[in-house]
């Protein structure tokens, strides 16, 4: 059967699952693709009218907002313990130089760590057990988290939606050259707030400079 066919026959529902089981799942330490599912489950959407981008981006922002709770939820409980159990299990995601580093980001950043790691895909999946084992107050947390899951996941089915939407369209007119002026267009924006997410990771690595020794006076 042909892939598209074979798409077409895929229920609704069962994207929807998919999309917040995985994206939860990554949100509570578990190191899975959750962008690229939401990615394309939102393209999907796009070319098929049996799915609903809203209710597709709902089940995506529940799914970051509750597996990174659980995930809090676990690293509170679980302690520094736990960082050293994920660094046995997962030792490619959960080194002790990435913990160093999202540790960095947390101490410089605090509850903007949270909400900036929803795009990048290492602090995306430590937000949650770390924000624990760090004892960031819950309200903070929760707030950053929140606001973090609606604009990560609502921002991104939304813009992968529409970018499907106009580049079927212009590849009935102008061929694939519209297809890859729509993708190009559609993604610059995800790509300025992961550029900027970034950065501020890059700058919480710089070690702090210690002041120069006063000479004692005569």
């Amino acid at each position: 059967m042909h892939v598209q066919e074979w798409l077409e026959t895929v229920p609704a529902v069962s994207i929807y699952a998919l999309v917040g089981v995985v994206i939860g799942l990554e949100s509570l330490g578990i190191p899975l693709p959750g962008e690229i599912i939401l990615v394309s489950s939102a393209l999907l959407a796009s070319q098929h009218g049996d799915i609903d981008p809203v209710i597709l981006g709902a089940c995506a922002t529940a799914g970051a907002i509750i597996g990174d709770s659980i995930g809090y939820a676990i690293g509170r409980k679980g302690g520094r313990p736990l960082l050293a159990w994920l660094g046995n299990k997962f030792p490619r995601h959960f080194s002790e130089g990435h913990i160093a580093t999202a540790e960095r980001s947390f101490e410089k950043w605090g509850m903007w760590a949270v909400f900036f790691g929803r795009f990048i895909a290492l602090l995306r999946i430590f937000a949650g057990p770390l924000a624990g084992v760090l004892r960031m107050p819950y309200w903070k947390f929760l707030i950053a988290n929140v606001l973090g899951g609606i604009v990560w996941a609502g921002g991104t089915t939304a813009v992968i939606y529409y970018v499907g939407v106009v580049a079927e369209a212009w590849l009935k007119r102008f061929s694939w050259i519209g297809l890859v002026l729509a993708v190009c267009v559609g993604l610059a924006s995800m790509l300025v707030i992961k550029r900027k997410a970034k950065q501020a990771t890059q700058t919480a690595r710089q070690p702090v400079a210690e002041p120069e020794p006063v000479p004692a006076a005569d």
